[in-house]
């Protein structure tokens, strides 16, 4: 098996505007990787990528619709055009439903489409070219909510990446491609403003995926404490229903009301 690539690496980076992203992209800057922005908000990661490397040449910031095939392929192609190759995907981009139930929203599935196809889709754009390199390095971006179900949708995207990643990474095994999950607790984000629970910043996370990248791991799960909530629901189910709808469900998306 190919030893994983030392020193800075040509990292893809989705959802790279704000959050967990924008601390990640922070984070992976500051350790000498280069770095290819991915977001919607264009104004944002060129905004990012300028304070990042004035120059242009180390961070390259792409407009990309994740959830869209040719977006996708854009990015792809943008990215090795520039640098030649990519050493790294981090799937990052991810959505919820905000508010109330996510059976009365509008479109629930597009949590689908952003948590979990796009990831596949582009993993599969760039995978053929590390198993090539026998190099490269897949990191996802999961939840806790992906091992501790809470939210319907939301959970299920995440349990469908755990999987996905994890059934990926004995695929790849002896090809010198390595897959890591990053399963975040609750952190400060545009996704949780309104959360009324305790949180770190999103930098725990940034840090949990840079250092994955020098010391490769199968899952990783931040902040660390969210660990006893995966065993309770493990070991002891009935209590952690408690502890999750009275504290989780009620305190997260504001679920106050009984149906």
């Amino acid at each position: 098996m190919t030893a994983p690539a030392a020193g800075p690496r040509v990292i893809v980076l989705t959802g790279a505007s704000s959050g967990i992203g924008l601390a990640t992209a922070r984070e992976l800057a500051a350790r000498g990787h280069r770095l290819v922005l991915a977001a919607r908000r264009t104004e944002q990661i060129a905004a990012l990528a300028r304070e990042l490397d004035p120059t242009g040449v180390r961070v390259l910031a792409v407009p990309t619709d994740v959830t869209d095939d040719a977006s996708r392929r854009a990015l792809v192609a943008a990215a090795t055009g520039h640098f030649g190759h990519i050493d790294v995907l981090v799937n990052n981009a991810g959505v919820t439903v905000e508010h109330g139930w996510w059976w009365d929203d509008a479109d629930p599935l597009r949590v689908l489409r952003v948590n979990l196809e796009a990831p596949v889709e582009l993993v599969r754009l760039v995978l053929p070219a590390m198993r090539a390199r026998g190099s490269g390095h897949i990191v996802n971006i999961a939840s806790v909510a992906g091992i501790v179900a809470t939210n319907g949708l939301y959970s299920a995207s995440k349990f469908g990446l755990r999987g996905f990643s994890l059934g990926l990474r004995r695929e790849l095994l002896g090809t010198g491609v390595q897959v890591s999950i990053v399963s975040p607790g609750f952190v400060k984000s545009e996704m949780t403003a309104s959360a009324r629970l305790p949180m770190p910043g999103p930098e725990v996370v940034a840090r949990a995926v840079a250092d994955v990248l020098s010391r490769p791991q199968r899952e990783v799960v931040v902040p660390a404490a969210y660990r006893a909530l995966a065993w309770l629901d493990r070991h002891l189910p009935a209590l952690s229903d408690t502890l999750v709808s009275r504290v989780v469900i009620r305190r997260r998306y504001g679920h106050d009301k009984k149906i």
